[in-house]
């Protein structure tokens, strides 16, 4: 099995990281890919989602997890890389040489940039180093909100940039806070309305790029 490898990567906390990666692993999931997680944040908000998710529903053989150093990322995969479709590694909330150990296994790396200014600041050392690794990387617009003076600003902001920038966004919507806190995805919350088609449409333009 070729696992595909996707870094979710953004110096600021707060972003929406967590919330990308465990989202795109239940969407993944519900089209039925194995799916593996790599969290190499201290923090370790992945592994608290994944807790009470398996509380409230068991553990799922189709849903592998690991925690790593970013050192230690490359014997991390290859644990899991013959038993996933997708791997999804959460980077901590900083962009430095850690993280640039993690961008050189990844076959994409995923910036959500929420509708903040400081967002847009934070994501130019995260690019540089993406661009010295020669991986592909795409901006996805997280809690986006449309038709205000402020959302216009940042994805104005975010096309002066110079990188790719996924045609789907995010909204700011209460329920995708409210999933993860109950372990799940938007997709399982509420399995049709606005969150829904969002997390499916954003998880179908990724396997586009990453042909899986």
């Amino acid at each position: 099995m070729n696992a595909r490898i996707i870094c979710v990567a953004q110096q600021k906390g707060g972003a929406g990281k967590t919330t990308l990666v465990s989202n795109l692993a239940i969407a993944y999931l519900a089209e039925g890919k194995s799916v593996a997680l790599l969290d190499t944040d201290p923090q370790g908000s992945l592994g608290k989602w994944l807790d009470v998710r398996e509380e409230l529903l068991g553990v799922d053989p189709n849903l592998r997890f690991a925690t790593a150093t970013a050192y230690g990322i490359s014997r991390a995969i290859r644990s899991v890389s013959g038993e996933a479709d997708v791997i999804l590694v959460d980077t901590p909330p900083k962009a430095d040489s850690d993280v640039r150990w993690v961008l050189r296994e990844s076959d994409l790396v995923l910036v959500p940039v929420s509708a903040s200014q400081a967002d847009v600041w934070a994501t130019h050392d995260v690019l540089d180093l993406a661009d010295r690794a020669q991986k592909p990387t795409h901006i996805v617009m997280n809690r986006t909100r449309s038709g205000t003076r402020v959302g216009d600003d940042v994805a104005r902001s975010v096309a002066e940039l110079g990188v790719g920038r996924l045609d789907t966004s995010l909204a700011n919507r209460v329920i995708y806070a409210d999933a993860l806190g109950r372990g799940l995805g938007a997709v399982e919350a509420k399995k049709s309305g606005p969150a829904a088609d969002e997390v499916r449409a954003l998880a179908q333009e990724v396997a586009a790029i990453l042909a899986l």
